[in-house]
């Protein structure tokens, strides 16, 4: 565990996670909103068990980072947060990934289109592309206001462990973790809808090998608009996999179904870092 720097000065909490035996790459852990790089223990060990060196840091506002609880002045600080990290990882001189979970696979996919020469391939699960539940255009409206008169307003954003995964010792974990910020601003929700709508635009320059899995049953982040954009991105190696009946933290739900899904991930990698048992893939 250590602590670093962001480009303004934001100190942010860093964990590691060494690979066994030589590793493959780095893999960089972008976590979700309101949450902390923490709760991806397990997920980066079962990675670093798979021959990869993996990384991950508290977004600013999020778990022993610095800043506003789930807040931010513009979308690029997060991108900023990324940088900083990725400068660290290149010490390491490896083939470079990023693995971004839901509100982490918009900032991973933002921070890919600003950098498209510098990642080995991109995966993301549940990623917050849209919302699953319309937002009511008042509240939309009333959103924008605030953002621009009170863009610190925190108001309840009414997560609970049922929505995250059908596991109940999962869901008992989310509810009890301090760590766990339940509340959104005003500027981070006008901030991350922009970058939403962005996103979609320019998906089709997102050109480098891509792995996105969803929760059929995701009542958070919206599986259908992943698909949307998905099928927008100009990727000609490109995966999506949609997981029936499974909530937003694929990599949290039940057991099995979690260690299926850390596998896929890890074959992906491994797939799309270079030398694999003697033989060069394509990435």
């Amino acid at each position: 565990m250590s602590f670093f720097q962001s480009r303004d000065g934001t100190q942010l909490h860093e964990r590691a996670w060494p690979a066994q035996g030589q590793p493959r790459a780095v893999v960089i852990i972008v976590h979700g909103y309101g949450e902390h790089i923490g709760r991806y223990d397990a997920t980066a060990r079962a990675l670093g068990d798979a021959g990869f060196t993996v990384r991950g840091f508290d977004l600013r506002g999020h778990g022993q980072s610095g800043g506003v609880r789930g807040h931010c002045k513009k979308f690029g600080e997060y991108l900023e947060d990324v940088d900083a990290e990725v400068v660290r990882a290149r010490g390491e001189n490896l083939p470079l990934f990023l693995l971004g979970h839901s509100f982490g696979a918009l900032i991973a996919s933002q921070w890919a289109l600003a950098h498209p020469n510098e990642l080995q391939g991109l995966a993301l699960t549940s990623p917050f592309f849209g919302l699953a539940l319309a937002v009511p255009g008042a509240k939309v409206l009333a959103g924008k206001i605030a953002s621009k008169i009170y863009p610190s307003l925190a108001l309840p954003s009414g997560l609970k462990g049922v929505d995250v995964s059908r596991d109940p010792e999962i869901q008992a974990l989310y509810d009890s973790d301090p760590l766990n910020n339940k509340n959104a601003t005003a500027r981070w929700f006008t901030e991350a809808s922009a970058a939403q709508v962005d996103l979609e635009a320019r998906a089709p320059q997102l050109t480098l090998p891509l792995l996105m899995i969803a929760g059929g049953a995701d009542g958070i982040a919206s599986p259908k608009q992943a698909k949307v954009v998905f099928d927008r991105i100009g990727s000609r190696d490109k995966t999506f996999h949609l997981l029936d009946g499974q909530r937003h933290e694929v990599l949290n739900e039940l057991p099995a179904d979690r260690a299926k899904t850390v596998q896929e991930i890890a074959e992906w990698l491994r797939a799309h870092a270079g030398a694999d048992d003697g033989k060069l893939r394509a990435g």
